[in-house]
């Protein structure tokens, strides 16, 4: 089952990249073809400081099923694995991959956190990428989105960093992998649902000869450090034009471009926000600006925001009387 050495020295070379050699690795494992390709690299790569874990989203018939499958090759590879499985109080009818994503990521954290982890690895690939960065095209994101998967990210709701070896492979590679090594990869059938927009999307890409999705995702990382770069002179904003006093940011306006002036607003956000996400999505922000800029006040995430010609005030909004 072993992949062939040249593809496991160039899987070791981008992992190296990522964490260090003697880092003990969780791998995400849904029993796909992508995942089992990362699990038999990662296995070839780094013997004795991988587990995997599979979560089970107890979503549809036959998937606490399909998680065993991929128990079963663990254990024939001498891998640790886990079965995580999602207790739902009531199964998401809307939304539903936007929810089941949410609870892996949760269910992945806490176990990564409980056997020591250093980091949780998935299978993104190349082709993930440009599907992504489509996606955030047609929804007219801006550079942040725009830098679609990045190599490395934190897994949401806890600390446990998410590390992306495969970006630059492609999903035919991946599956070529599983092929020469027999095994017979489960097929999630939403893979194939019209109802998603990512499956749309890879259908289109599909189709799409001309469209090189290596290319597409070589723009992705340029574009993660054009928003690197674009971070480092908000930073830099923030040290000259922000204060804190009394539990108050105070930002100074200046002639910066107006993508720095939106960074600053949500940061100051982040900082002081106590309910929902933290993090604004893009027409939030968009509307907090122009309240601010007309010299409006609102109250979003529980940060009341002051605007005016010359500066702009953020504060944890009174608590809420019911």
């Amino acid at each position: 089952m072993v992949p062939e050495p040249a593809l496991v020295g160039r899987f070791t070379t981008g992992l190296d990249g990522l964490t260090a050699p003697d880092a003990r690795i969780g791998v995400a494992v849904s029993g796909g073809p992508d995942s089992l390709a990362l699990l038999l690299l990662a296995a070839a790569a780094r013997p004795g400081f991988i587990e995997a874990a599979t979560v089970d989203h107890a979503l549809r018939a036959g998937s606490r099923a399909e998680a065993e499958i991929v128990a079963d090759l663990c254990q024939r590879l001498g891998i640790p694995h886990t079965i995580l499985t999602a207790r739902w109080s009531e199964p998401p009818q809307a939304a539903v991959q936007e929810r089941a994503r949410s609870e892996r990521y949760r269910l992945l954290g806490y176990w990564a956190e409980e056997r020591g982890l250093s980091a949780i690895a998935t299978a993104h690939h190349a082709d993930d990428q440009a599907e992504t960065l489509l996606m955030r095209l047609n929804r007219g994101s801006g550079v942040r989105g725009l830098a679609g998967i990045r190599p490395r990210s934190v897994t949401p709701g806890s600390h446990v960093r998410l590390i992306r070896p495969l970006l630059s492979w492609r999903r035919s590679e991946l599956q070529q992998i599983c092929n020469d090594a027999r095994l017979t990869p489960v097929a999630d059938p939403s893979n194939e649902d019209k109802r998603f927009e990512r499956v749309r999307v890879r259908q289109v890409l599909a189709e799409a000869d001309w469209l090189n999705p290596v290319a597409v995702a070589r723009s992705a990382s340029h574009l993660a450090a054009a928003d690197s770069a674009l971070d480092w002179a908000m930073k830099a904003e923030w040290k000259q034009a922000v204060r804190e006093s009394g539990g108050t940011i105070i930002y100074r306006l200046s002639e910066g471009p107006p993508e720095i002036r939106r960074r600053i607003v949500a940061r100051a956000i982040r900082r002081f926000a106590t309910e929902g996400e933290a993090e604004l999505r893009g027409p939030e922000l968009d509307r907090l600006l122009g309240t601010l800029a007309e010299g409006g006040t609102a109250t979003i995430r529980g940060v009341i925001c002051r605007g005016g010609d010359t500066e702009w005030r953020f504060g944890r909004a009174p608590a809420r009387r019911y």
